[in-house]
């Protein structure tokens, strides 16, 4: 519940909006890196923001539908790696090591070797198939297919992140337009 007073409300408004905004700027860099729930804070922000207008500009529709793409934005990039993997003819130890890629070029990319994050899932399949089945061609071929489903994984989430920031905005900015020109 929001206070009574007009100074404290105002104060809380801004602190919200600000949330708001930090809260979509993280998510969008958790766009590219995973180990960020990118479209998840997405929403959060988008919620944040609206309740610092108390709804009046994001209805719950609104919200409802961030929330939706951002739920499938998610399922979408983490059925993609997998759904690449597959695609090659993965075996089970190949999508552990596609998992345990990603975790590991994760890390890796804190310590400033960004490009792991990318490699991580790739290398990790590989290996994992290579392990299962001894054929060094169709651990290349398993690799680059999870590859490839990260980064329509990737595609999807900027897609669906696009699609929040410009909601987002467009809730803000119409009804400011109209009162301009009104």
């Amino acid at each position: 519940m929001k206070p009574n007073n007009t100074t404290e409300s105002g104060f809380m408004t801004a602190i919200l909006i600000l949330l708001g905004i930090i809260l979509l700027i993280v998510g969008i860099l958790g766009i590219i890196y995973p180990a960020l729930p990118g479209l998840p804070l997405m929403f959060v922000g988008a919620l944040s923001i609206a309740y610092a207008h108390d709804f009046s500009y994001m209805s719950w529709g609104i919200l409802g539908t961030i929330l939706v793409i951002a739920v499938v934005g998610s399922l979408l990039d983490y059925v993609a790696g997998t759904l690449g993997a597959k695609f090659t003819g993965a075996s089970k130890q190949a999508l552990w090591g596609s998992v345990i890629g990603t975790v590991v070029g994760a890390i890796l990319s804190f310590t400033g070797m960004f490009f792991a994050i990318f490699l991580g899932p790739l290398v990790g399949a590989a290996v994992g198939e290579f392990i299962a089945r001894r054929d060094l061609l169709k651990a290349g071929k398993v690799g680059i297919g999870t590859f490839m489903g990260f980064i329509a994984g990737v595609i999807a989430k900027i897609g669906c992140a696009f699609i929040i920031v410009l909601t987002v905005l467009m809730a803000h900015v119409l009804p400011w337009l109209q009162q301009m020109f009104q």
